[in-house]
C-alpha cells in the first residue's frame, strides 16, 4: 500500500515525515542547500524510507499562489504540477507554513500546548495563530460544514499601533527611519532588535548589539537594562497584537504564538504583561477576556498541520 507524506520547508531545513493512522513516523531534516531542487530532496527521503509515496502535502515559507511556487528565502522554485509528475504522485497539494501551522491546532493536544493566562476555548470557535520569526506569520482559521478553513492575508504588515508611552518612542523612532511601521517591524527577529536600539537611543545609550538572540540572552541573564527593556515591551506589543486578532474574527476557539522565537523565552513571556496587554481594549474588554491564549510547544506542529491538512483534503 503507498504510504502518504508531509513536509515542512524553510530558508534553511527541509523536514519530512511519513503520515501513519497513528501520527507521524520517520521524521527526517535535511538542509536545504545539499540539494539543487526540492524534487531531488524528495526524492531522497523516498530512498532513505524505502517508501513507495502516492500523495503528500508540502508547507513552505513563501505565497504560494498558483502553479509556480518561489521560495523567499531560497533558491528553489517549482511547478506544483511538474513536481507531482517528477514525484509520480497521485495527489500533491503545497501550502503556506503557516496554513499548516493553523491545521496542526485543531491536532495538538493539550501537553502539545501551554496556556497563557486565563480563558476557556469553545469546541470549534474560530481560532487564529500567529508567529514572530523571519517575519510575522497570521493565519485565522473556522470551521465550516466541509472542515476547517483557513483565512489567508498578510496580517503581519497591518499598521503597528502604539498603546503606552514606550511604544510610541518605538513607533517614533521607527517611523523617522522607515516612514511606515507596520506590525512585523517591532514583531519579528529585526522587530526586537529595532525594539532594543529605540530604546536605547531614548535613554542615551550607544546600541551595541547588533543580533535579535544576543538581545534575548542578555535580557534574560540580567547583563543589559536595556536588553531586558526590550525584551519586556516585545511581549506587551505582542500581547495587544494578539488581542487585536481576537477582535478580528472572534477567536472563541483560542489564539495561538507559534514558531518563531517566542518558545526561547517561555517563562519570560508568561510572567510578561503579555496576557494584561491582551486584555486590555476598553469597552471591549469583556469581548477578549474569556478568550484563552497558547503558545505551541511542539516542535512538529508544522509537519502535523501539513499531515492534517493533506488528510482532510483527500477525505473531502
Amino acid at each position: 500500500m503507498s504510504a502518504w507524506f508531509a513536509a515542512d520547508v524553510g530558508g534553511t531545513n527541509i523536514r519530512v515525515a511519513t503520515i501513519t493512522e497513528s501520527g507521524l513516523s520517520n521524521i527526517k531534516k535535511y538542509l536545504c542547500n545539499d540539494f539543487a531542487s526540492i524534487d531531488v530532496a524528495l526524492k531522497q527521503y523516498f530512498s532513505d524510507t524505502g517508501e513507495s509515496f502516492s500523495a503528500g502535502c508540502i508547507a513552505i515559507a513563501c505565497p504560494v499562489t498558483g502553479d509556480e511556487v518561489a521560495m523567499t528565502n531560497h533558491s528553489w522554485t517549482f511547478s506544483q504540477r511538474a513536481l507531482k509528475q517528477q514525484l509520480e504522485l497521485h495527489d500533491l497539494h503545497v501550502i503556506n507554513d503557516f496554513t499548516a501551522v493553523a491545521h496542526s491546532l485543531p491536532v495538538l493536544g493539550a501537553e502539545q500546548l501551554i496556556q497563557i493566562g486565563t480563558g476557556q476555548s469553545i469546541d470549534k470557535g474560530n481560532v487564529a495563530v500567529f508567529g514572530a520569526g523571519t517575519g510575522l506569520g497570521v493565519e485565522h482559521m473556522m470551521h465550516t460544514a466541509e472542515g476547517w478553513k483557513t483565512l489567508d492575508g498578510e496580517g503581519g504588515h497591518v499598521d503597528f499601533a502604539p498603546v503606552d508611552e514606550t511604544d510610541i518612542v518605538v513607533w517614533r523612532h521607527l517611523q523617522n527611519e522607515l516612514d511606515r511601521v507596520s506590525a512585523e517591524d517591532v514583531l519579528s527577529g529585526r522587530g526586537l532588535l529595532n525594539i532594543y536600539r529605540a530604546l536605547a537611543l531614548h535613554q542615551g545609550v550607544e546600541p551595541a548589539i547588533t543580533n535579535p538572540a544576543q538581545v534575548t540572552e542578555q535580557a534574560l541573564n540580567g547583563q543589559c537594562e536595556v536588553c531586558l527593556s526590550a525584551l519586556t515591551q516585545f511581549c506587551r506589543i505582542m500581547g495587544s497584537f494578539a488581542g487585536n486578532l481576537a477582535l478580528n474574527l472572534a477567536t472563541t476557539g483560542g489564539v495561538f504564538i507559534g514558531g518563531g522565537i517566542a518558545t526561547r523565552f517561555t517563562e519570560f513571556l508568561i510572567n510578561s504583561d503579555f496576557r494584561a496587554r491582551f486584555e486590555a481594549k476598553g469597552r471591549m474588554k469583556h469581548y477578549v477576556k474569556d478568550i484563552p491564549t497558547y503558545l505551541i510547544n511542539e516542535p512538529d506542529h508544522g509537519l502535523l498541520g501539513a499531515s492534517a491538512y493533506l488528510q482532510q483534503q483527500i477525505a473531502s
